[in-house]
């Protein structure tokens, strides 16, 4: 447990912290394999899951006590079942159980499986980003039921945290990976302590949790700083709370892509905020781009496994292969393609509409505003606060967006 005690001055006044720990569980190693030794420890003799299965390592649980977090708020921002993929520390997906369209259940290869709205929030959230969603470790508001266990058997996946499993769904995932698959039972009502701690080179930084709650209230009229209307429509409020809630827990700065339920582009960790806004919009578009006719009309041969599918997808839309690249590519197809060309790509794009972003801090120049123009982007949630707004607001007004101003900065490290 951790007190803070008054009645102890140190030789500057301060009153002194301390923390008692003690350890649950050691670690094979840390980060790295040659940190070492590792382990976990609780603040009150409590952890905020079981191990249900599975042999956890540092990196997984950093992955799954953020990723718990982040589906929880969701859950309840939403009233939706939510799903996060992670990786390293950061979202790869974020979805919500909102109901898919026969042509995303053709390209997120659903198959014959049918989708609960547990499976529908951790499928938008495993298809957002597929490639960097492999060996992620998952998140579900929910408890996992068979279909969404189904749709986890077949992906490359290291575990998962969920607040329950049904039996059939726990034997499911039981059995993955040759019975390693690491399976977390969270604990719904554990209430983490509100100071916390972590230390660096011999320094300990403590401040409190980020407790804050992003809710559609940050979004009302009263927060619209554009002048083209003050009524977002609640798909758009729902995906600016996927957005925002997704970029609470992404390394900053960060900013988040989001249409129809799920988070579509993420940018992480970059120095320069519209370098985060380009790198996101990038995965925006190859998201979108999966859906372009030449991509869904690629000549594969039966036997090419799915994750090859969406690497040579997702190949054929960046196209600037190398010549054993293309020799690689071409051994999964029946025949050459026609390429996929830079205009035929850019007139696709300009079709999507109706995206969302959320920045974890402001905008500092309008060059945000602009790479988002060329993603569809509409509907934008920032702080506020740069001594540029005036000509960010002028630049959202030019493309006819709406953008709230929260007041929240959302900054994760």
């Amino acid at each position: 447990c951790h007190r803070i005690m008054h009645h102890q001055q140190g030789s500057e006044g301060f009153p002194r912290l301390v923390r008692e720990y003690k350890i649950e569980r050691p670690l094979k190693y840390g980060v790295n394999p040659h940190q070492a030794p590792a382990y976990i420890a609780s603040t009150d003799g409590n952890l905020p899951f079981q191990v249900l299965n599975g042999i956890p390592g540092y990196i997984n649980l950093l992955d799954a006590l953020n990723a718990w977090q982040l589906v929880q708020e969701l859950k309840q921002a939403t009233g939706l079942a939510a799903a996060a993929s992670f990786k390293h520390v950061s979202p790869a997906g974020v979805g919500v159980a909102v109901p898919l369209s026969s042509d995303l259940q053709d390209i997120y290869d659903v198959g014959d499986l049918s989708l609960t709205p547990v499976a529908l929030a951790y499928l938008r959230a495993r298809q957002a980003d597929p490639m960097c969603s492999f060996g992620d470790f998952a998140a579900v508001s929910d408890v996992v039921d068979e279909q969404t266990a189904m749709f986890l058997k077949r992906e490359v996946s290291d575990g998962i945290i969920a607040p329950g499993y049904d039996p059939k769904a726990l034997e499911i995932l039981k059995a993955k990976k040759g019975g390693a698959y690491i399976i977390l039972q969270a604990d719904h009502d554990y209430k983490p302590p509100q100071i916390e701690i972590r230390e660096i080179y011999g320094v300990a930084f403590a401040q409190g949790r980020n407790n804050v709650e992003l809710t559609k209230a940050h979004f009302n009229p009263d927060k619209i700083v554009t002048a083209n209307g003050k009524d977002i429509p609640d798909s758009a409020v729902r995906d600016l709370l996927i957005a925002s809630i997704c970029i609470k827990y992404t390394q900053s700065n960060s900013v988040a892509y989001a249409i129809d339920g799920q988070a579509i582009g993420i940018g992480a960790g970059q120095q320069s905020r519209v370098d985060c806004v380009k790198l996101a919009g990038s995965k925006v578009e190859k998201w979108f781009l999966r859906q372009h006719p030449k991509v869904r009309a690629l000549p594969f041969k039966p036997e090419v496994k799915r994750q090859d599918r969406v690497n040579v997808r997702i190949a054929y839309i960046e196209g600037d292969m190398t010549e054993q690249e293309e020799h690689a590519f071409l051994a999964n197809l029946t025949h050459k393609p026609d390429p996929l060309t830079t205009e035929e790509k850019k007139d696709f794009i300009k079709t999507l509409r109706g995206v969302s972003l959320s920045s974890d801090a402001f905008f500092p120049f309008r060059d945000n505003v602009d790479q988002c123009s060329k993603r569809g982007v509409q509907y934008i949630a920032q702080p506020g606060g740069s001594v540029q707004d005036p000509q960010v607001i002028a630049a959202a007004n030019e493309y006819n967006m709406m953008m709230a101003f929260t007041g929240v900065r959302l900054f994760h490290h």
